[in-house]
C-alpha cells in the first residue's frame, strides 16, 4: 500500500474512532514533514509494552492524534505486521514533573483491528479505562495536596506557607488568574498567589470572584485535605472571596 493510501486511511480511521468514543473527541493527522510534532510527540507516548517495542524497529513517521477537551491525548499509528488495523496508545500530559510519573503503571497501548466501530468499544471499555486511571493518579501526585478544579468551578486551596494554588481548567481561568498576581508553575501548570503583601493578596482574592463567576465559573476556598482547617481565622489572612462557596466532600 502507498504512503498516500496509508495517511489517508489513518486520518479516516481517526476521524471516526474520535466520534464514536464516549465523551466528545476531536482528531487531527500529524504527517511526515512535521518532523518536530513527531519527535514530541513519540516522547511522549505512553507504553512500556506493544507500542514501544513497534516505534523501536519503526521509528513514527505519521500518526493521528485524538484530543479530549480536558487535555488527555490518544495517538493512532501504523500496525506493522501482516494484519490490518493500527496501534493506539496513550499520549502523556505535557509539562509534569517526572516525579508525578513515578509508581503510575503505563496505561500501555493497544493494537486494533481494521474496523473503527468496533475499536471503539475495545478503547473505550480498556485503554481508557486504564489511561483515565493513570492520568488521576498523575495528577494527583503533581498537584500535591491541591484539589482539582472543573471547568464550571474553580478550586483556591490555602497553603501551609499563606499562600493560596489552584490548578484552573481552561485558559479564561488561567487568564484571570494571572490579571490578578497569581503565578503559573511551568511545569505543573499550578497557579500560586503569594504572600508579599497580604493587602493585595486579599484584592486579589476578591476581585477573582466575580470575574470568574462572569465567565461561568464558580470559586471555592478551601484548605488541602492533610491540613486542619483553624478554628479561628488569623489576622494575616484576607477573606474568602465574595461569591464562594465552601466546598463539598468529595466522593474518594
Amino acid at each position: 500500500m502507498h504512503d498516500h493510501d496509508i495517511s489517508e486511511r489513518l486520518a479516516s480511521y481517526a476521524d471516526v474512532l474520535a466520534g464514536e468514543l464516549p465523551d466528545i473527541w476531536t482528531s487531527s493527522y500529524v504527517p511526515p514533514d512535521a518532523k518536530d510534532d513527531l519527535a514530541e510527540l513519540a516522547d511522549r507516548i505512553w507504553d512500556l509494552d506493544l507500542v514501544t517495542a513497534s516505534l523501536t524497529e519503526h521509528p513514527l513517521r505519521q500518526a493521528a492524534v485524538l484530543s479530549r477537551p480536558d487535555g488527555a491525548q490518544l495517538v493512532l499509528l501504523e500496525r506493522h505486521d501482516e494484519r490490518d488495523g493500527f496501534l493506539v496508545a496513550a499520549v502523556a500530559p505535557r509539562a509534569l514533573p517526572d516525579e508525578a510519573y513515578r509508581a503510575v503503571p503505563e496505561p500501555n497501548g493497544i493494537a486494533l483491528a481494521d474496523d473503527p466501530f468496533l475499536s471503539a468499544e475495545q478503547v473505550a471499555g480498556d485503554l481508557l479505562v486504564r489511561y483515565d486511571s493513570a492520568l488521576a493518579q498523575v495528577r494527583d501526585n503533581a498537584l500535591g495536596g491541591i484539589q482539582p478544579s472543573q471547568p464550571d468551578r474553580l478550586v483556591l486551596t490555602w497553603q501551609p506557607d499563606g499562600s493560596v494554588a489552584t490548578a484552573p481548567v481552561g485558559d479564561r481561568a488561567g487568564a484571570v488568574l494571572e490579571a490578578n498576581g497569581f503565578i503559573q508553575d511551568p511545569h505543573s501548570g499550578i497557579y500560586r498567589l503569594g504572600t508579599d503583601d497580604t493587602q493585595a493578596q486579599a484584592r486579589a482574592l476578591r476581585a477573582i470572584g466575580p470575574q470568574l463567576e462572569a465567565l461561568g465559573i464558580g470559586t471555592a476556598l478551601q484548605h488541602p485535605a492533610s491540613r486542619t482547617v483553624p478554628t479561628s481565622t488569623p489576622a494575616s489572612v484576607p477573606p474568602v472571596p465574595a461569591g464562594t462557596r465552601a466546598p463539598a466532600a468529595r466522593a474518594r
